[in-house]
């Protein structure tokens, strides 16, 4: 029977557009009143249920889905073995665990406001020897144990230390963070530690079963999804400005929460959630129940020579998915990542707004996807053929090779429908690097350029002194550290000078 009800379920992925969606609010009534006891099938459930609560037909949907997905710890609780929740894909259910290694910052961030579900995991904790410098430095009397002696019981050391009311990772965290070393340097320490974590989820809010955000106005799909077929990129690129807003304190910290909340419950980290800038959040409404939060890095963590963005996007008020943006002059690398259970929905409209938005922040006027993007060491990019959703909104291989295979790939597409990349052909053409060209871009000046050449043909150097030599005017080089980047992106499109340079130095072999 749940089965049954599982792919009845499924079936409405693909069913947008049904004028009377009764039969769908009878079938989610029945499926609220059944038990699952096979945890694949209750992942399965789950997935489905979040994705018809982001992309809802009607407002009956969304909340009938809701209900299902808030009662998910008391079914998890229900079954024996919950290995299956722990997979990276699917982690974060409410009622489920599982164990991930964090940077000191998140982990900071995670434990102050989850201390009692965030605990060392002694039981899977292999590199316990670690601890033998870190706690010589915040315990003195084990460095008579620690240097001479075998097999350390250093949780034993921890447990005799701690107030009885601290867990042991509350105490480790305060103990390195009264030491008087600077923040970095705090920080590789505790990560030397390479310290794994259990997280009990529980039913807290931050689980993907309930995670939302407030939405004034949700939209509601009561019309077939928007298609790859119907994207035009160079259309979206030359649309007017999204409306952005700039949030307050009380958002922010909120909203920052959130996404931090969002990645970690994923095993994930992101250099921009991890060191945000606090003082310069926004949302831009993307449309279609599409929100997208977005901010940079402050002065302290900025890469040395390109302007570092990223953003979480939420459907409906709930998360789908984030996007890295980095700018050096007008060209952005851009990495971005829907989440897994997001895929069947408008990816191809959502990749193309993205890259809008950061168009208009950074006056980008080509964007480069990374390898890795499309399947480089990447096999659940080359599983989903990711090179071709790129491939077919504009973008072209950089990498002369690759430019053959899909003229041949693309010939037989025309003559065979229905034909396929094979998966040899798709890791060949995942070593490219892929570019998009805007119509004011300048064709083929970024076609040889990485920023991995820039570096390495001017290492020793300062970025000071490599955008000095490259002719930045003092100006530029006060952007860099001012309050956003966006503004020194622009003094640098404004230099052809440097521009030249910059693209010199980093297309060099």
């Amino acid at each position: 029977m749940p089965t049954d009800l599982l792919v009845r379920l499924e079936e409405w992925k693909t069913r947008f557009g049904s004028p009377d969606t009764s039969e769908l609010r009878r079938l989610l009534a029945e499926i609220a009143a059944a038990e699952f006891d096979d945890a694949d099938e209750l992942i399965r459930l789950h997935e489905c249920l979040l994705f018809l609560r982001a992309y809802a037909p009607d407002a009956e949907t969304a909340r009938l889905a809701d209900g299902i997905l808030f009662s998910f710890a008391q079914r998890v609780a229900r079954l024996s073995d919950l290995t299956a929740f722990e997979d990276a894909e699917v982690s974060g259910i409410a009622g489920t665990s599982f164990s991930a290694v964090f940077s000191y910052e998140v982990v900071r961030r995670l434990a102050a406001r989850y201390p009692r579900q965030i605990e060392i995991d002694w039981e899977n904790y292999e590199h316990t020897d670690k601890f033998g410098p870190v706690l010589r430095r915040l315990l003195p009397l084990a460095g008579e144990d620690w240097p001479v002696e075998a097999h350390v019981p250093f949780r034993q050391w921890i447990d005799a230390a701690r107030p009885r009311r601290s867990s042991a990772l509350a105490w480790l965290l305060g103990r390195i963070g009264a030491l008087p070393l600077s923040e970095s340097d705090r920080a590789d320490l505790y990560e030397s530690l390479e310290l794994l974590l259990l997280w009990r989820i529980g039913d807290v809010r931050a689980c993907r079963s309930r995670m939302r955000v407030p939405v004034r106005r949700p939209f509601y799909h009561r019309e077939p999804l928007i298609q790859r077929r119907d994207i035009s990129l160079a259309r979206e690129l030359e649309a007017p400005p999204l409306p952005v807003t700039r949030l307050s304190a009380p958002e922010t910290r909120r909203m920052l929460d959130v996404i931090l909340d969002t990645s970690a419950m994923r095993y994930r980290e992101l250099y921009g959630f991890t060191h945000p800038d606090t003082k310069h959040v926004y949302r831009a409404d993307a449309g279609r129940g599409v929100g997208i939060v977005f901010f940079g890095v402050p002065p302290e963590w900025r890469l040395p020579l390109r302007a570092y963005h990223c953003g979480m996007f939420f459907k409906n008020g709930v998360p789908a998915g984030y996007v890295e943006v980095l700018t050096l002059c007008e060209r952005a690398e851009v990495g971005f990542n829907l989440y897994y259970t997001f895929r069947e929905g408008e990816s191809a409209w959502l990749y193309a707004r993205t890259l809008r938005l950061f168009r208009q922040i950074t006056s980008a006027r080509c964007f480069s996807v990374d390898p890795y993007q499309v399947g480089h060491e990447n096999n659940e990019a080359l599983d989903s053929g990711a090179f071709w959703f790129y491939r077919k909104l504009g973008f072209r291989p950089l990498d002369p090779d690759a430019a053959q295979l899909v003229e041949r790939d693309e010939q037989r597409m025309r003559r065979t429908p229905g034909y396929r990349s094979s998966r040899r052909t798709l890791e060949k053409l995942a070593r490219s690097y892929l570019l998009y060209e805007c119509a004011d871009a300048e064709p083929g000046a970024w076609d040889r350029f990485t920023v991995r050449k820039l570096g390495l043909n001017c290492a020793g150097k300062t970025a000071d002194d490599v955008l000095r030599e490259a002719g930045a005017t003092a100006d530029i080089l006060r952007a860099k550290h001012g309050q956003g980047e966006a503004h020194y992106l622009r003094l640098m499109q404004q230099n052809s000078a440097l521009r030249r340079t910059i693209i010199k130095l980093g297309s060099k072999p």
